[in-house]
């Protein structure tokens, strides 16, 4: 319970006039005996709010960025009228900032013996599990002098997903493979490894692909169509270690690693190959094995939403094990980690033979855009120390990935809105080249 402002406002103003005409005990206990008895008055009149039912229906996923719409159904079971206001509270990150305050009150007035539903519209600035925190109702009497205060418990979760902002891609690549299967009228033969069919030899065509022996059987030329291999498997492998919290632009590594992942399994998803996820730093953060071509991309995002950077050393063996516990046959094992000199040549080198000899290795990075705009800034002594210090950095990401080269790896590099498109670009030169 508690007194309102028009309380304390009635008090002030009936205590003017007694302070300057009247000022003693019996002239303040005349003004206040009345507002005392307005109020114990309005207190019984206002409904109780430890009767009231509420409960919540609404989204329960929602993409960052979007918006979720939660309702809270509020039951009056009692014989007076609910005039009330309501504070649906929930975590700071469930809105944008300083917009908490709109978004989060309401005000409600319902009938005896009925219902009323009122709808929380959150944006989430984070991934992960947004719970609802208390109810918290403030009941007013009909002179609007005191109230009734509790607070209920209303559980309810709302699931934030990965933006999956790289989708954009998805249809300019689809075109680029289906040319690569050989499903779009183009002028050239589907490349790939993988037998196909046979068909009648055109002037123009590769004599090297002539069936000599399906030519013998036949009075034409008979020669072999390819499409790219089919059913292979691929493991994403994201490393949510230390260097993965580092932020670039507004975001982790992390995230800028989960969008270029999503947009390669959805490519590869559609190409025929089976995706499996593993996220691991010290131990195994998360892992997504044996789903249908129609199932990975939901299972994926729903895991990744919850996943977030450790600040703790990756330990590369560790990482290199399980990678090679998931993926039991030839498979394309793309890793997301950093090309920063220290831990690729502390942690991933020594170990990296262990996935090259059985796997082709794939390691995608996320370049931070500021060092690139940092390399090219001149005009002052500042700037050009600034210049200096990037160029430097960006000499040590050439050599550390020209160091991986070397034992195989086919290393992606590039900034956050880059890395998905480059990503994709390169599993179809591998699709088309036969190397996974």
């Amino acid at each position: 319970m508690a007194l309102t402002g028009r309380a304390a406002l009635v008090a002030a103003l009936g205590s003017v006039p007694i302070g300057i005409w009247d000022p003693s005990w019996t002239g303040i206990l005349a003004v206040n005996a009345p507002l005392a008895a307005a109020c114990a008055c309005d207190f019984a009149l206002a409904a109780p709010v430890r009767r009231l039912g509420l409960t919540r229906s609404g989204d329960t996923t929602a993409r960052l960025g979007d918006a979720a719409d939660v309702t809270l159904t509020v039951t009056n079971p009692s014989n007076r009228p609910l005039r009330a206001r309501i504070r649906d509270a929930w975590p700071p990150s469930s809105w944008q900032p300083g917009t908490e305050t709109t978004a989060s009150r309401h005000s409600l007035t319902v009938p005896p013996g009925e219902r009323r539903r009122l709808t929380t519209r959150l944006r989430p600035t984070r991934r992960g599990d947004r719970r609802s925190d208390r109810v918290t109702i403030r009941s007013y009497g009909p002179l609007g002098l005191f109230t009734r205060q509790g607070t209920h418990r209303v559980p309810w979760t709302v699931r934030v997903l990965p933006p999956f902002s790289s989708r954009k891609h998805l249809p300019s690549k689809l075109s680029r493979l289906r040319e690569l299967d050989g499903r779009t009228s183009v002028l050239t033969r589907g490349q790939g490894t993988e037998f196909d069919s046979l068909r009648e030899y055109v002037p123009g065509d590769d004599t090297r692909s002539i069936d000599w022996r399906a030519t013998a059987r036949q009075s034409t030329v008979a020669l072999r169509t390819w499409r790219p291999e089919r059913d292979r498997h691929i493991l994403l492998v994201l490393d949510t270690g230390r260097t993965s919290a580092g932020r670039v632009g507004d975001a982790p590594r992390l995230d800028a690693s989960m969008d270029a992942a999503l947009l390669l399994a959805a490519l590869a998803s559609r190409a025929g190959d089976r995706v499996d996820l593993l996220a691991h730093d010290r131990r195994v953060r998360a892992l997504v094995q044996g789903r249908t071509a129609g199932d990975v991309l939901p299972s994926l995002v729903n895991t990744m939403a919850t996943l977030e950077p450790e600040l703790v050393e990756t330990d590369a063996r560790g990482l290199t094990a399980t990678a090679l516990r998931s993926a039991s046959r030839r498979s394309l094992i793309v890793l997301f980690t950093t090309l920063d000199a220290a831990p690729v040549e502390e942690g991933l080198l020594p170990v990296l033979p262990q996935l090259t000899q059985r796997h082709t290795v794939l390691l995608a990075s996320v370049a931070d855009p500021h060092v690139a705009k940092m390399a090219k800034a001149r005009g002052h002594a500042e700037a050009v120390y600034h210049a200096a210090a990037a160029a430097q950095a960006q000499s040590e990401r050439r050599r550390t990935a020209d160091q991986l080269r070397r034992h195989g790896v086919v290393v992606v590099d590039a900034t956050p809105d880059e890395l998905p498109p480059a990503l994709a670009d390169a599993y179809l030169e591998l699709k088309a080249a036969g190397r996974l």
